[in-house]
C-alpha cells in the first residue's frame, strides 16, 4: 500500500517542475524560495534545449558533441540516454504548453558552442527559460496533486532508520518538520559562491551542503563551467548573461584593439566549447585587456531574436546594434555535484537529486551548450515517473535532524566569492588552491558556504591534471581523460 506521505521535492526550478508533474498522481509538495520559480537559474537560461531533429543531424551526432565538450570525462550511456530522448522532451514541453519558435521548415533551429550541427530550440528567441518556466509553473499551479509552497526554505533534514524521511522548513523564522515519502534536491549550483556568475544570488549549493551535512557522497566538485560572455558591469556580483547563441549567428569576440581573439585557437573558432573560450576571455582580462563581443555587422532582427539582451544593454547604456557589447567569463554552472544513479538515487537512502545539484555523468568535465535544460526535462520526468510507482516505506524508531548550519555573515560571504573567484577561477595552480583552503579556513566554522567552498577546493587541488573547465596552468595539460576515473557512479550507491 501507498501511504499518504507526499514527496517532498526541494527547488521550484525546471529540474523541480518536471519532477513534480510527472509524478502524478501521486501527492507533491513543492518547496521553493520565490513564487513561480523567479530567481532560478532556469528562467534566466537564454539558450534553448538541444535537440538532434533537424535534416542531416542525429543521435549520435549529438552524443559525440556531448562526448567532446565534456572531454570524455562524460558517461556514455547517460549521455545516450540524454541525446535519445530529447525530441520526446521538446513534444512533452509542448504538450504542457510551451510554444517554441518556428520558421517554414517547422521548429526553428539554431546553433550554439561545441555543436557540429543547428540543434538548439528556443521559445521567443533568448527568452527560453522564461518561457519554458511560465509554461511549466501554470500547469504545477493548476496540478491537483502538487502542493507548491513559496517563500520557504529547507535548511535541515530528518533521518529516521538511517533513511531520509523529510525536511525541517524554515518560513521567516518559523519551523515546521514536514515528513516524506522522498527527499528530491531540485536546488540548482554553485555559481552564486563566486565573485562574477551568470546565476541568481540564490545559486549558492545551499541544497548540495545540507545533503553534504548529511554524509551524502560528493563527486567532481571541481568541475565548473564559466561562461566566456557574460555582460561586463564593474562591482556586480551577478551579471547578466549574453547568450552564446549571438555567436551562432555570427558575432565576434574582439579585444580591445578590434582583433578577433578566437582566430586561430580552435577549429570551430568563437564557437568552441565554452571551456577554451571562457580561459581565453579570462588570460585577455587578466593581462589588464578588455574584450567585447561585435554583433554590429549582423542583420539581426533584435526584437524577435534577441529580446533579452537587447533590453539588458539598453539598460546599461548600450546599444548592441551599433555598440561592441563589453563581456567578462563568469561562473555558470557546475558539472558535479551529488553522483546519483540512472533514476536519480543518491548514497544516502530516501534522498534524490536532479537537474545542477546531481552529478549523473551526462555532463562530464565541460557542458555542452543547451544540454543543460534539457537535462532538466529527461532526468526530472525520468524520477518522477519513478517515484510515482514507488511503495512508501514504513519507518519505526525516532527521528535524527540533521541541520546544514548556520550562513556566513555578508564581509565573509564577500571574502569567499572574491577567493573561489581567484583560486578556482578558469585559469587555476597548486599554489593559488592552497591559499584559497588556507584563506577560508578561518570560516570554516562560521557558515557552510565556507565549509562547501572548501570542498571544491580541495578537489580542484586533488586532481593535478588538466580537463574540460578544470584548468591547471601549473600541470601537464591533459584535454582527454577516456579512463574516466570517477564515473564509478552506479557501483557507489547503496540500492
Amino acid at each position: 500500500m501507498r501511504g499518504n506521505a507526499p514527496i517532498v521535492v526541494v527547488g521550484g526550478g525546471m529540474a523541480g517542475l518536471c519532477t513534480a508533474l510527472a509524478a502524478a498522481p501521486r501527492p507533491v509538495v513543492l518547496l521553493s524560495r520565490a513564487a513561480d520559480g523567479e530567481g532560478s537559474a532556469s528562467t534566466l537560461a537564454q539558450g534553448g534545449i538541444a535537440a538532434a531533429i533537424g535534416a542531416g543531424d542525429s543521435i549520435d551526432a549529438h552524443v559525440a558533441d556531448t562526448l567532446l565538450a565534456g572531454a570524455m570525462h562524460n558517461d556514455p550511456g547517460r549521455v545516450r540516454m540524454l541525446a535519445a530522448a530529447a525530441a520526446e522532451a521538446i513534444e512533452w514541453l509542448q504538450e504542457h504548453g510551451t510554444e517554441f519558435d518556428r520558421d517554414g521548415a517547422g521548429l526553428q533551429l539554431g546553433r550554439e558552442g561545441g555543436h557540429h550541427h543547428a540543434r538548439i530550440v528556443h521559445a521567443g528567441g533568448d527568452a527560453s527559460g522564461a518561457r519554458v518556466m511560465a509554461a511549466l509553473s501554470a500547469e504545477a499551479r493548476s496540478a491537483t496533486h502538487i502542493d507548491w509552497r513559496s517563500g520557504v526554505e529547507a535548511d535541515a533534514l530528518v533521518l529516521r532508520d538511517g533513511r531520509v524521511a523529510g525536511v525541517r522548513l524554515d518560513q521567516d523564522g518559523r519551523n515546521e518538520i514536514l515528513m516524506s515519502s522522498a527527499v528530491v534536491l531540485a536546488t540548482g549550483g554553485v555559481g552564486a559562491l563566486f565573485a562574477r556568475t551568470t546565476n541568481p544570488v540564490g545559486a549558492n549549493g545551499s541544497g548540495l551542503a545540507l545533503a553534504m551535512a548529511a554524509g551524502a557522497q560528493l563527486q567532481d566538485m571541481e568541475f565548473v563551467q564559466f561562461h566566456p560572455t557574460a555582460l561586463d558591469l564593474e562591482e556586480a556580483h551577478s551579471l547578466p548573461l549574453v547568450t552564446e547563441a549571438l555567436r551562432g549567428v555570427g558575432a565576434r569576440l574582439r579585444d580591445g584593439n578590434g582583433k578577433a581573439i578566437m582566430d586561430g585557437l580552435h577549429p570551430l573558432g568563437d564557437l568552441a566549447p565554452r571551456d577554451i573560450v571562457a580561459r581565453r576571455v579570462w588570460q585577455e582580462n587578466q593581462t589588464g585587456g578588455t574584450v567585447s563581443l561585435d554583433a554590429r555587422a549582423l542583420e539581426i532582427h533584435w526584437e524577435r531574436a534577441f529580446p533579452t539582451v537587447l533590453a539588458t544593454c539598453l539598460g546599461h547604456g548600450i546599444d548592441p546594434r551599433h555598440m561592441p557589447i563589453p563581456v567578462s567569463a563568469a561562473a555558470h554552472f557546475h558539472m558535479g555535484g551529488l553522483p546519483v544513479d540512472d533514476l536519480g538515487r543518491t548514497s544516502l537512502d530516501g534522498l534524490y537529486a536532479v537537474g545542477e545539484v546531481a552529478c549523473n555523468g551526462v555532463h562530464g568535465a565541460n557542458r555542452l551548450a543547451s544540454n543543460s535544460l534539457l537535462e532538466c526535462v529527461v532526468f526530472g520526468r525520468r524520477l518522477g515517473s519513478h517515484l510515482r510507482e514507488q511503495q512508501s516505506v514504513r519507518h519505526d524508531g525516532g527521528c535524527l535532524l540533521v541541520e546544514r548550519g548556520a550562513g556566513l555573515h555578508s564581509d565573509d560571504l564577500r571574502l569567499l566569492r572574491e577567493t573561489l573567484w581567484q583560486a578556482a577561477g578558469p585559469i587555476r595552480t597548486a599554489q593559488n588552491l592552497q591559499h584559497g583552503i588556507d584563506t577560508l579556513a578561518p570560516l570554516l566554522a562560521r557558515g557552510w558556504q565556507a565549509r562547501l567552498g572548501q570542498s571544491l577546493l580541495a578537489a580542484a587541488l586533488r586532481r593535478t591534471t588538466s580537463i574540460g573547465a578544470h584548468w591547471r596552468d601549473d600541470a601537464v595539460i591533459n584535454p582527454v581523460s577516456r579512463s574516466r576515473p570517477n564515473r564509478s557512479i552506479s557501483h557507489s550507491i547503496r540500492h
